[in-house]
């Protein structure tokens, strides 16, 4: 047993760096592609925003408004179309943001906010790149030791917990009469 622990651990080992490794380039893709998405809703809105500013003094919400209590529903179908960009391009440049920080602040981002979708696409796409910054080999390392520690202690539990049942199986029952 204490050899498979030890071919376990060095592979997991090995494997973390190397994933620890490219999950700088894949934030840096995922950010682009995020970029991307941000830059067309941005374009989508114009129209509307140039609206807003020649009959509303540039306050998209009173355009909104305005088409939503229409009694025209082409024209409330619009409002509603209007408030969904808007709302995309809050969210997408909220998204942009969170995305600014340091390697770890992003990756933690990503692993608790990834946008489904946009993860596949760029997984679809993702030219694998090994980050060789200072910041990207301390992500690795650390990455890493953190799965490599968590695997040492679902192994020593596991190993209590076989332990534990394997005791119990060999104690004998008292006998009740």
């Amino acid at each position: 047993m204490p050899v498979l622990r030890g071919l376990l651990d060095r592979l997991l080992l090995i494997s973390a760096v190397i994933a620890g490794g490219l999950l700088p380039g894949f934030l840096t893709q995922y950010r682009q592609r995020l970029g991307g998405r941000l830059d067309q809703a941005r374009i989508d809105l114009t129209p509307w925003q140039h609206l807003a500013e020649q009959y509303y003094q540039g306050d998209i919400q009173r355009l909104i408004a305005d088409h939503l209590q229409s009694s025209d529903p082409r024209i409330q179908g619009e409002g509603g179309i209007i408030r969904t960009l808007v709302a995309t391009v809050q969210q997408l440049q909220s998204a942009m943001e969170a995305l600014q920080g340091n390697l770890f602040h992003q990756a933690g981002y990503l692993a608790l906010h990834a946008d489904p979708a946009l993860t596949r696409a760029t997984l679809h796409d993702w030219v694998p790149t090994f980050a060789l910054s200072m910041d990207g080999i301390v992500f690795a390392l650390l990455f890493a030791l953190v799965l490599w520690l968590a695997f040492l202690g679902l192994w020593q539990l596991l190993a209590w917990a076989g332990s534990r049942r394997h005791a119990a199986v060999r104690r004998p029952r008292a006998r009740v009469s």
